[in-house]
């Protein structure tokens, strides 16, 4: 059965292991694309997940879809083309660790999606949609995620929201900005990270977070602090969480086990939203950023999420 739906890339991620005296890096290749990491984490706590989206007919095409069917992401949503290549994302490093993007998607197959592509019956049977902003850069992809999140809102689902602003992927950021706050408009539950609140209001995260609620008609804000942690706010109140002491090496996807990490809580719980107490926005933060910090002690996003014992386990220390 599948409980959560989301559109959105798969694609491959080039991470930086080492650079040689010139400067050029030793990439190793990794499943990616934010939805899918996503998923990933509600899959491996027990929740049925399906993924729409569209790579090529290519070897990496192949190796995605069966990475995801290893990680029990129902791949019935995903389409394949013959015209374009699977999309693929380059992180390196500057001399602080903070990462770069680059992007080899001129187009990449995720972009080139349509509305009439999707397979709308396993909206149909989820309970929760969720989408991010990747598939708002470019045609038809945008207009096919703002056709589904309609769909999915006419069916009464839970949508689900990520900004997960990747600047060099807009042509500008003025669209950018642009897409990002449609996003904001459509979604129940959010999860933003400090530098897109700042990017978008210019504002602290706590202000951030007030301004999802009372202006955007959010449920339940979940902004992102790095390794401080994170700040969850609803109706009821609000609340920070920490991140444990870990030892990371990748932080390649971590926003994304984050998201996926807090909606596995938020459904095992089993309330809507808004109606969290604080005490829950607590238990649902903390799960997740420990779920999120472990994940960086390994290299890539479907290949780092730790079992729930892990998680667990650290949370009890």
């Amino acid at each position: 059965m599948v409980e959560v739906i989301a559109l959105g890339e798969l694609l491959i991620d080039f991470a930086t292991v080492s650079t040689d005296g010139s400067g050029y890096p030793t990439m190793a290749a990794h499943p990616g694309g934010a939805p899918a990491n996503f998923l990933a984490a509600l899959t491996k706590y027990g929740f049925g997940t399906a993924l729409l989206g569209k790579v090529g007919t290519d070897t990496f095409g192949n190796l995605l879809i069966g990475t995801l069917k290893e990680a029990g992401i129902d791949t019935r949503g995903l389409v394949r083309t013959d015209d374009v290549f699977t999309t693929l994302a380059f992180v390196t490093f500057d001399a602080s660790g903070d990462r770069k993007f680059a992007f080899s998607r001129k187009p990449g197959a995720d972009t080139c999606i349509s509305f009439e592509e999707l397979e709308l019956s396993l909206i149909d049977e989820a309970k929760v949609f969720h989408f991010g902003t990747l598939s708002l850069t470019d045609e038809p992809a945008r207009t096919a995620t703002q056709k589904a999140v309609a769909y999915a809102k006419s069916k009464g689902k839970l949508i689900t929201y990520d900004p997960n602003l990747r600047k060099p992927l807009w042509k500008d950021m003025e669209t950018a900005k642009e897409q990002l706050l449609w996003g904001l408009q459509q979604a129940d539950v959010v999860k933003i990270s400090d530098e897109e609140v700042a990017f978008l209001f210019g504002c602290t995260p706590e202000e951030g977070a007030d301004k999802l609620l009372s202006e955007f008609g959010v449920s339940l804000a979940m902004v992102t602090l790095g390794p401080s942690g994170a700040y969850l706010k609803n109706k009821n109140g609000s609340t920070y969480v920490k991140c444990p002491k870990v030892n990371p090496v990748d932080t390649t996807g971590a926003g994304d086990i984050f998201g996926g990490s807090a909606v596995s809580r938020l459904l095992k719980i089993g309330v809507a939203p808004d109606q969290l107490t604080v005490e829950q926005m607590y238990a649902v933060g903390s799960f997740a950023s420990a779920a999120a910090s472990l994940s960086t002690e390994k290299s890539g996003g479907i290949p780092s999420i730790p079992e729930e014992s892990t998680v667990y386990a650290l949370l009890q220390k």
